[in-house]
Order: structure tokens, then C-alpha cells, then sequence
């Protein structure tokens, strides 16, 4: 059994493999070749605490993933000195279910919902793309950022959080780092952080939106990964309305994100305004940008499929770059 800590997962994953890994993830999810029972939900309740289960089999050309995420969320953790959400990957040899590996699931979770708003800024932002807008200044905000500059050569990427301590930290990590631009600024408002973006990554925990419909640049890709329960939102109904919609699973978007269940339950649209999924784009099913114009909005619930594609691609890099802990099992 091959243990990978964060720090082994992070290597492993670099974002432009991860990128093309979550195309094809995505691909097998709408084509039909991926189980991915509904996440199951363990509520421990003396903690005020959730525990949830998401395993995922994918078929790949030979090349088949088995794996299984649990990740637990504790919310009085930060008293005790210990992060809110903790997480763990277990893959399986597809063909026998033998264990292969666990791996640390916080580094791998955020670097596949980032890789997979980048595939999707990929396929959707305009070639021209040169200015981002990053909302949230936490773990997912930085492989958000990292993947918008992964797939379009931006020159100035703004960062909008209310937090302007966490603002500044990420600023002063990041500027610079790999396809990341030295240009990398503190947006004083939401108004300032979208109005000349071509690219927005929303990545927080809102319940109402974080910024206004009209101060939207006109062509602009929207890639959303906040948003995860019927509760919250991020994007305002209004862009969602005049947006092609395209989203990582129509059954799990519709029922998780306030981004689109409210809209609809408020009766602006129905869930037929969803265009596409994302893998649809990919395997040529669906088309995706017609015009410059086009505003584009992508939404991440996240799916488990993406974990086992990425554990599995970790794992495979690993074991060539002798990354990680053999233990007996």
C-alpha cells in the first residue's frame, strides 16, 4: 500500500496533467462509462459534524479507475487547533478491488475542482482572454487562479475577498509562481475585481451573490465551484439567465446549487437552460462558445468521478517519481 501525504499528492498533480485528466473524467461521466452512486451522507450529530462517502468506477480504454473519497467535516475543529475538513482517497485495482494507495484528499480535491474549472475555461473563455477576477482567498482560490493562467496567458489576475489580510497572503504566495502573472493585485471591491475580467473563478462560500450582473464584461467565462448546497450562491441569477450554462453534471447540479435551484424555483428559467455538461464539449456532442459576446457560465458540485481520475493519474506519477510511504498491509 502506497501512502501519498499532501505535500506527495501536490507534486504528483501538476495542473496542466490535471487539466487534460479532468477532459477526460468529465467525457466518461456524460458518455455513460462512470458509476457514481449519490454521495452518501453520515451526520455526527455530537459534533454538529458530516461525514460523506463518494466512491466512483470509471472505464478508460484499459486503463480503468476505482476509488472511494471520504471526507469529513467538523466545524468546531478551529477551537482545537485542526482544519475544518479533513479527507482521505483510497484507490482499488479496478480488476480485483485489492487496495493500491490512500492519499491525502485535501490536496487532491482542490487541485481537480481547479483543474476542472480550467478545462473549462479551456473550452469556453475566449482566445483573447488576458485579465481574470479570482473570488476567495483560500485553498481553492489558489489552484482556481493557477488554472485560469494554466490555460489562457493572462497578464493581471484581481483577487476579491472580504478578508483583505487573506487577500494580501495570497497575493504575496502566488504573484509569479509558475503560469501565474507578476501583475497579480487586491481588488478593492467586487465592481473593481470583475468589470475588465475575461475570466471570474468564484470560489467561496457565499449565500448571495458576490458581485452585480451589470458590472459584467460582455464575452466574459464564469467558472463557478462555490455554491455546493440548495442555500448558497454565488453568481446572480441574472448572468445565469443570459449565460450558456454548462455544467459537470446536470442530475448534480440540480440538485446541490443554489445557483441554479433558486433561479428556477423563483421561475427565471427552467433546468432545460442548462446547454450542455461539460464532458458533451469535450466528446463533440455539444458546441460551446458561438460568439465573443457570449457570457459562459460553468458550474462545479463536484462529482467523484473526478476524484478517482485524478487519484489515479497521482498514483501513476508517484510511483515513476518514487513519491510517497510503502507500508505493509
Amino acid at each position: 500500500m502506497l501512502v501519498l501525504s499532501a505535500q506527495d499528492v501536490r507534486q504528483a498533480l501538476p495542473m496542466a496533467d490535471a487539466i487534460d485528466a479532468m477532459k477526460r473524467a468529465y467525457a466518461a461521466l456524460s458518455d455513460g462509462r462512470a458509476e457514481i452512486p449519490l454521495r452518501a451522507r453520515l451526520p455526527v450529530v455530537p459534533h454538529d459534524a458530516v461525514s460523506l462517502f463518494m466512491p466512483a468506477f470509471v472505464q478508460e480504454d484499459g486503463a480503468d479507475a476505482l476509488a472511494v473519497k471520504v471526507v469529513s467535516v467538523f466545524p468546531h475543529n478551529a477551537a482545537k487547533g485542526l482544519p475544518l475538513i479533513h479527507a482521505a482517497v483510497m484507490v482499488l485495482d479496478a480488476e480485483t478491488g485489492r487496495p493500491l494507495a490512500i492519499l491525502e484528499g485535501g490536496a487532491l480535491t482542490a487541485i481537480r475542482t481547479g483543474a476542472g474549472a480550467g478545462a473549462a475555461a479551456d473550452l469556453l473563455a475566449r482566445p483573447d482572454s488576458r485579465i481574470g477576477a479570482v473570488f476567495g482567498a483560500g485553498v481553492q482560490a489558489r489552484t482556481q487562479l493557477e488554472a485560469m493562467c494554466s490555460v489562457r496567458r493572462l497578464e493581471t489576475v484581481c483577487v476579491y475577498d472580504p478578508n483583505p489580510e487573506r487577500t494580501a497572503v495570497l497575493i504575496n504566495e502566488m504573484t509569479g509562481c509558475g503560469p501565474i502573472p507578476a501583475d497579480l493585485r487586491a481588488a478593492a471591491s467586487p465592481k473593481e475585481a470583475v468589470v475588465n475580467a475575461d475570466i471570474v473563478a468564484t470560489a467561496t462560500t457565499s449565500q448571495t451573490p458576490v458581485f452585480t450582473d451589470a458590472n459584467l464584461k460582455p464575452g466574459v467565462h464564469i467558472s463557478a465551484v462555490g455554491s455546493y448546497t440548495p442555500d448558497m450562491q454565488e453568481v446572480p441569477a441574472e448572468t445565469i439567465a443570459r449565460a450558456v450554462v454548462v455544467v459537470d453534471s446536470r442530475e448534480a447540479s440540480l440538485a446541490e446549487t443554489g445557483d441554479l435551484i433558486q433561479p428556477i424555483a423563483a421561475g427565471l428559467f427552467t433546468a432545460e437552460h442548462i446547454h450542455a455538461e461539460l464532458g458533451e464539449i469535450v466528446l463533440g456532442r455539444r458546441g460551446g462558445r458561438t460568439s465573443a459576446t457570449q457570457v459562459t457560465y460553468f458550474k462545479s458540485v463536484g462529482v467523484a468521478v473526478q476524484d478517482a481520475i485524478a487519484a489515479q493519474l497521482a498514483l501513476t506519477n508517484a510511483q515513476k517519481l518514487g513519491l510517497g510511504q510503502q507500508v505493509d498491509w
